[in-house]
């Protein structure tokens, strides 16, 4: 295919998978985020074009917007990830890195994970829909932690797909299409950053039905798939990508 892809945090994990999938299709993709050096290697390698934004600022993301320009096919919003992995162990207990008796520890970090996860695609959604072309996609990606966990990183995941299924009727009498791809857990990234313990992660994988961890490429697959013309009657939806860990019906 010759389309323009935009791919939101795509200087490494599964973004940079995402992007590299859109690019093996003969697409010409745009990846953000905010690691300078490591996005200009990361589209090096898998001959991307690169802005540095971070998502979350509305001043960088109206300049990336107008960097990017118009004539978007594909807006695939992979920013985001747990903020509370990044916060410093706790020394003082064996609970969670947010100090729930401190209410501005607790605001803080919900703000942090609602601004990563949330804002990050509404921001950036907001910003270039005008020049998203019609028969185009806007792919958020969601968690499976949207569906039980109480945390922020839950909440935040909860609302961006709430915002995507309102999101769609917006967009849809423009010929655009707007969906969540849902993970389970995913091999091979950092998401939880040095933090997943032997137990926890046999307990992630023994819920699933097939057996197995999640690869990048489910997701970049996925998200191919939904940006694809055999997709244009798929929308609104959340996809769950999770081996049977989470079932709907």
């Amino acid at each position: 295919m010759n389309r323009i892809v935009l791919v939101t945090g795509g200087g490494a994990g599964l973004g940079k998978v995402v992007a590299a999938r859109f690019r093996a299709d003969g697409d010409t993709v745009i990846i953000t985020g905010r690691n300078e050096a490591r996005l200009v290697s990361a589209a090096a390698e898998i001959g991307a074009l690169p802005i540095t934004c971070d998502a979350t600022d509305p001043g960088q993301v109206a300049a990336m917007a107008a960097a990017a320009g118009p004539g978007l096919d594909v807006l695939v919003n992979m920013a985001g990830g747990n903020t509370d992995f990044a916060r410093p162990p706790r020394q003082d207990t064996e609970q969670g890195p947010v100090h729930e008796g401190d209410l501005k520890d607790v605001a803080a970090a919900w703000r942090a994970n609602l601004d990563a996860n949330l804002l990050s695609a509404v921001l950036t959604t907001t910003a270039v829909l005008g020049g998203l072309r019609a028969g185009g996609s806007i792919i958020n990606v969601g968690s499976i932690g949207a569906e039980y966990a109480s945390t922020s990183y839950g909440a935040a995941k909860a609302a961006l797909a709430a915002w995507t299924a309102g999101l769609s009727a917006v967009v849809g009498p423009r010929g655009l299409t707007a969906n969540v791809i849902s993970p389970g857990y995913i091999a091979g990234t950092d998401f939880f950053r040095g933090r997943l313990t032997e137990q926890r992660l046999t307990t992630l994988i023994g819920a699933t039905h097939d057996g197995r961890a999640g690869q990048p490429g489910d997701i970049a697959e996925t998200a191919w798939f939904l940006a694809s013309p055999g997709a244009r009657h798929i929308t609104g939806q959340t996809l769950h990508v999770n081996g049977g860990a989470h079932t709907t019906r």
